[in-house]
């Protein structure tokens, strides 16, 4: 070890040797467990010091600088020599990190280091997919590596800990930080949050992973109106069957840390809700990390109407369970002060600090506080071309095909002369998202650096219009470009002209994620404009997404032949799109979320329930549930995403059709690539309750396997159904199977797939 801190050694020596003084019966040095050493540490600590791991702060000062000297970040510096600081956040740089880390370690009376976290969402400097482009390649392996990949990336920065997972369940595609999870639905989400909270996570012993954080706990997607922050209101029903469980997936994963919510949840701020943090999560649940609280959300509960002042917000939020407070102050500057009065009582603190200093012996930084400080590695790590290939597979697996009529793609690698148009296709930063703080602007593969690569066909590129105009650090809607359609006429002319364009439109990449909500589903300023103006001229075109929620393009759905889905896909964008365009990479991507036809059906989701009055049952009636001027289906439904090659299924059989409790019932189903393409296909299993305690959802996944098929190739897949998968939060307020009828479904999308019936029987 390379510490040069005296203090330090014998501090450690306290906790690995005697760990203060020993109680009569106490064990010995040799067989001291965790628990005991944390506790033997938490023995030897003051009041202050305790609350002190319960305080996150900011990166507050240019730490290669003089030390503050006044306001607000003098207070921070002092309150970190002081030993009252147990994490910062947004401290990046070996150089800068280890800066701080020495002053926790050397400089305070124990020594105890420090967590610092970052938001490593999808990617660090290396950008991957979003999180919802990831989630529809329904790959888990490729979205361990993508998690596995940011975690080494920024490990090498000396950050040990980010903010994700995000785990939220989401319906509304207003709402903007869908990008930002994994869709709408439950068992894919908690899949996809069991793989990212192990790609992060991997083995803490190592340099090269971080801790996860999945969040944000809870029901924070489900706000009124789509409005980020708003409230949300949701049934015990809907809380337990929907929302809760990917969260309970990260916990069974080994998540370390979560982190609370906005939002108010039936009345309750989350941040100050005792049943989410206190009795599901600690008690139901045995999590044994910490809950770290959202930026500033203790101190929200006033606003919130919840607190009367920060000091009632820290006893509030203390008392349900918010172990660490990040950027509220309330913690660091009332709880000593409740504890005295009698207001909080000071096992709440313990409980608290023991939890964050547990999950710091378990990373390892009581060994080594500098693990995550080595410049030499920093420097040989970050943007490794191995990290590139990574991003560049995910993005690949990321993209949807959502519709190719008269197989208008893949696209002729030679011979052709194509028009390329949209300001999208040349932008270098809007394709790594919302997300990428520790990113550079300018740094992602254009689609027009993409397609440059297939030198044999005649590539001619003209913007047509901009999407943006003035500033794009921050994209409002006032800043999207809706009267210049000036530049129409030269894409006109130049669209006239191709066999084939190519047209990249949809959101700038900050136009999606936390506190970007929109009310407007469709392509932003005159992109819809100038789409159906080169339309006029030319019918052969590729409409290429680039975004970061489902849009509303019903007229583009109608009337263009080949819509490719490609969202915001990091780094390597360009490069992806232009393989997949070109044939070089076949795409097998599904949808993770419903896209509407009007953003009037949102929120719209692929498992509804029936009402009393589903379909119509007469001629011309009004008198069921629809609306009078639009369908009820969506305009592309969960699940859906086409390939060049043609999947088919037939013969769906089940081994038995009564499911006996303990049991279980084989489910085989006949797909035949009926192509000359080889190809990979996402084989769905739906399962339908019929009746129980509560009404039941049309259809749930249930199951899922990628299937790669050679050129008219069948094969026979397999999927087991046990009495596990029927369970659900019942009536009488706990998880269990009710006896009764069944339907399975097995197919390539949510609406497309052919079914079969079985009962299963309780004996007890």
């Amino acid at each position: 070890m390379d510490f040069k801190s005296i203090k330090y050694y014998l501090i450690a020596s306290v906790l690995v040797v005697s760990c203060a003084t020993p109680k009569k019966g106490s064990f010995s040095a040799k067989t001291k467990t965790l628990d005991q050493k944390v506790d033997s540490l938490l023995s030897i600590m003051t009041l202050d010091e305790k609350i002190g791991q319960l305080n996150q702060y900011n990166g507050f000062w240019e730490i290669t600088g003089p030390a503050p000297k006044d306001g607000q970040a003098a207070k921070k510096y002092n309150d970190l020599k002081n030993g009252l600081v147990g994490s910062m956040l947004n401290v990046k740089g070996v150089k800068d990190v280890y800066a701080i880390q020495k002053i926790a370690v050397e400089q305070t009376r124990l020594g105890i280091p420090l967590l610092f976290g970052f938001d490593v969402i999808h990617g660090h400097k290396t950008i991957s997919p979003i999180p919802l482009a990831e989630a529809a390649s329904w790959d888990l392996d490729a979205i361990k590596k993508s998690a596995q990949v940011g975690a080494e990336e920024a490990a090498a920065e000396g950050i040990n800990w980010t903010f994700a997972p995000m785990v939220d369940i989401s319906r509304d595609a207003r709402w903007g930080r869908v990008m930002e999870g994994a869709g709408e639905d439950t068992y894919l989400g908690s899949k996809i949050a069991a793989a990212r909270v192990n790609g992060f996570q991997g083995d803490l012993s190592t340099n090269k992973n971080i801790l996860a954080c999945a969040k944000h706990f809870a029901g924070y997607a489900f706000a009124e109106a789509g409005r980020d922050y708003n409230t949300v209101m949701v049934s015990d029903e809907v809380l337990h069957n929907v929302i809760l469980p990917p969260f309970k997936a990260s916990v069974d994963a080994g998540v370390k840390t979560f982190m609370n919510s906005f939002n108010e949840l039936n009345g309750v701020p989350a941040t100050g809700s005792k049943l989410l943090q206190r009795d599901i999560l600690k008690k139901n649940w045995n999590f044994d990390g910490f809950v770290v609280s959202d930026w500033g959300s203790i101190i929200e509960m006033i606003p919130h109407g919840y607190a009367k002042n920060s000091k009632h917000a820290a006893e509030i939020a203390i008392q349900a369970g918010s172990d660490m407070d990040m950027e509220s102050y309330a913690y660091v500057e009332h709880l000593s002060a409740l504890v005295k009065e009698g207001k909080v009582s000071e096992n709440l603190i313990n409980d608290a600090a023991r939890r964050i200093l547990k999950v710091k012996f378990e990373l390892g930084l009581f060994d080594n506080p500098y693990k995550y400080c080595d410049e030499a590695h920093e420097k040989a790590t970050v943007g490794k071309q191995e990290f590139h290939d990574a991003v560049l597979d995910v993005a690949k697996k990321s993209i949807v095909l959502l519709k190719n009529e008269n197989n208008l793609l893949p696209l002729a690698q030679s011979g052709k002369k194509v028009a390329l148009i949209g300001a999208l296709a040349t932008d270098k930063t809007s394709p790594l998202g919302s997300w990428r703080i520790a990113a550079q602007d300018n740094t992602a593969v254009s689609v027009l650096e993409g397609m440059q690569q297939y030198k044999n066909n005649q590539l001619t590129y003209v913007k047509g219009a901009d999407l943006t105009k003035g500033r794009t650090q921050f994209v409002w809607e006032t800043h999207i470009n809706t009267t210049d359609t000036s530049g129409f006429a030269e894409a006109i002319d130049v669209a006239k002209k191709a066999d084939v364009v190519v047209m990249v439109l949809g959101e700038h990449g900050l136009q999606t994620g936390e506190g970007r909500s929109r009310t407007d589903l469709g392509l932003p300023g005159v992109q819809q404009e100038l789409l159906e103006a080169i339309y006029k001229v030319n019918k052969n075109i590729v409409l290429v997404l680039n975004n970061g929620r489902p849009l509303a393009i019903p007229w583009a759905a109608e009337n263009i032949p080949a819509i490719v889905e490609a969202w915001h896909l990091g780094t390597e964008s360009g490069n992806a799109i232009a393989q997949v365009l070109y044939g070089d990479y076949n795409p097998s991507g599904k949808l993770p979320m419903t896209f509407p036809r009007n953003v009037a059906q949102v929120p719209i989701y692929y498992n509804y329930k029936n009402t009393g009055r589903p379909t119509m049952n007469e001629p011309e009636s009004v008198f069921w549930s629809h609306y009078s001027d639009e369908k009820n289906t969506p305009l592309f439904a969960f699940g859906h995403g086409l390939s060049y090659s043609k999947f088919e299924y037939s013969d769906l059989k089940l081994s038995t059709t009564t499911l006996a409790q303990g049991g279980n019932i084989n489910v085989t189903v006949s797909l035949k690539n009926n192509s000359a393409v080889a190809g990979k296909e996402v084989v769905q299993l739906y399962i339908r309750d019929i009746i129980g305690s509560t009404t039941r959802p049309v259809k749930e996944l249930k199951g899922f396997e990628m299937v790669a098929l050679q050129p008219n190739e069948t094969k026979t897949i397999t999927f087991t159904i046990t009495e596990e998968m029927l369970a659900f939060y019942t009536a009488n307020n706990k998880w269990e199977t009710e006896a009764g009828d069944f339907k399975v479904f097995v197919g390539g999308s949510s609406d497309k797939t052919i079914e079969a019936n079985f009962e299963f029987i309780k004996t007890n």
